[in-house]
C-alpha cells in the first residue's frame, strides 16, 4: 500500500551510495518527503563522506550502514532485517580520469558490486510475500556516457545502443546489462535510469564545477580540456532525485528512463559562466575567468552528450524545475559558504591535481 507521495507505508528505502554526492541529495529528499524509513548505504570510499548526511543524522527515520555492495552476505543480512520496498542503486567509482589510472577498481566497484546486489536482491525477492513483491522496485541509476558520444546535433533516447569509451562507463555498461539480464531472466522488477551530468552542493572536488571553484578560490589555473568545446547536458542533483523517486513510484518495471537537464553548455561556456558567478558573488582581485587554461585533453573525451527525457516527461510527468543560471548560482553560493568541507578533503584525500594521464600542462 502507498501513502499520496507514492512510498509504501511499510517497510524501508534502501540507498546505495548514500554518503555519496547523488546518493545523499537523494537522502535528503526522501528523508523531507515522507518515506517512512531510509537506510543509506555506502563503503566510505574516497569520496564518500556521511557529512553529507548530517542534515538527516538526528532523524530517527534514517539509519547508516557502512558497506560494500560487494559484500553480497551483508547484504542479504541487510535485506532481512529491514526488508526494503525500494533500493536504489548509486554506490559507484564515476570519475572518468579515475578509471584511466585505473580500470580495474571501476569493474569490480560498478560490474561486480551491481551484480552481487542483485543477487542478494534476488533472494530477499524470492523470499518475499505476495504483497511484498508486488511493491517490491529495484532502480539501478546510470549515466548517459554508456551511449558514446553525439555529434553536433541529435541526442540519446532510451533505444540508442551503448557504445561506452572509457572504463567507467564500459563498467557501467555491464552493469546496466547485468540489471536488465536480473529482469528478464528472473523476473526483478528492476528499471533503469541514465542521466546527465549533475551538478550541486556537495559534489567531490575533482569534478569540473567544484575544481573549477576551488582552484579559482586558491588562486591557481582552471584547467580547460582540449580546445573546451566539449558539450554535456547539466542536470541539478535535486532534480535527478525527484526523477529518481518518480521511477520507483510510477515507473513500470524492465523499462529504461533517460533524465537531462536541457541545459546543453560547451565547457568552455560552463566555466565563463560559473566563474562570471563567481565573479558577483566574491569579487576578487583578477577577473576568475582568467584563470581558465587550456591544458592537454584526455584520452577518449567524448565530443558531446544530449539527453531526451520526452519519456520520463510523458509517461511518469517529470520535467526538471531548477533553472540553470539560478542553480548555477545557488552551487556557487553553496561552495562559498562550506568552504571548510572542501578544504577538508583538499587538505586530506584530493590535492586538486589531474588525474588520468599526469600532471596539466598548457596547451600549445
Amino acid at each position: 500500500m502507498n501513502d499520496t507521495t507514492g512510498h509504501a507505508t511499510t517497510g524501508t528505502v534502501i540507498v546505495t551510495g548514500g554518503a555519496g554526492f547523488i546518493g545523499s541529495a537523494l537522502v535528503r529528499r526522501l528523508v523531507a518527503q515522507g518515506a517512512p524509513r531510509v537506510v543509506s548505504v555506502d563503503a566510505l570510499s574516497y569520496a564518500g563522506d556521511t557529512a553529507r548526511l548530517a542534515a538527516v543524522g538526528g532523524e530517527p527515520r534514517h539509519r547508516f550502514v557502512e558497506l560494500d555492495v560487494r559484500d553480497q552476505a551483508a547484504l542479504a543480512q541487510l535485506f532481512a532485517r529491514e526488508q526494503p520496498v525500494t533500493i536504489y542503486h548509486l554506490a559507484a567509482e564515476t570519475h572518468v580520469d579515475r578509471s584511466i589510472d585505473g580500470p580495474e577498481a571501476f569493474v569490480q566497484a560498478n560490474t561486480v558490486g551491481t551484480m552481487r546486489l542483485l543477487e542478494a536482491a534476488r533472494g530477499f525477492y524470492a523470499a518475499a510475500d505476495d504483497v511484498h513483491r508486488a511493491a517490491f522496485r529495484f532502480v539501478d541509476v546510470s549515466t548517459d556516457e554508456v551511449y558514446g558520444a553525439l555529434g553536433d546535433d541529435g541526442a540519446f533516447t532510451e533505444e540508442s545502443p551503448f557504445d561506452p569509451r572509457s572504463p567507467y562507463s564500459a563498467s557501467k555498461a555491464a552493469a546496466d546489462h547485468m540489471a536488465s539480464a536480473y529482469f528478464h531472466t528472473f523476473g526483478l522488477p528492476v528499471m533503469i535510469t541514465h542521466a546527465s551530468n549533475n551538478y550541486g552542493p556537495f559534489q567531490f572536488p575533482e569534478k569540473l564545477i567544484p575544481l573549477a571553484l576551488t582552484r579559482a578560490l586558491a588562486g591557481a589555473s582552471v584547467p580547460l580540456y582540449g580546445d573546451g568545446s566539449n558539450v554535456r547536458d547539466w542536470l541539478h542533483v535535486d532534480d535527478h532525485a525527484d526523477a529518481l523517486i518518480r521511477v520507483a513510484q510510477r515507473g513500470t518495471p524492465g523499462e529504461v528512463y533517460l533524465v537531462g537537464g536541457g541545459n546543453e553548455r560547451s565547457n568552455r561556456d560552463l566555466l565563463n559562466i560559473l566563474l562570471g558567478a563567481l565573479n558577483d558573488l566574491a569579487p576578487g582581485r583578477v577577473d576568475y575567468r582568467d584563470l581558465i587554461t587550456l591544458v592537454t585533453d584526455r584520452p577518449g573525451h567524448d565530443f558531446r552528450y544530449a539527453v531526451d527525457s520526452s519519456k520520463i516527461e510523458r509517461e511518469l510527468d517529470w520535467r526538471p524545475s531548477v533553472p540553470f543560471a539560478t542553480g548555477i548560482k545557488a552551487t556557487v553560493s553553496w561552495y562559498l559558504a562550506n568552504k571548510e568541507w572542501t578544504d577538508r578533503i583538499v587538505d586530506g584525500r584530493y590535492r586538486l591535481e589531474r588525474l588520468g594521464t599526469g600532471p596539466w600542462e598548457r596547451q600549445a
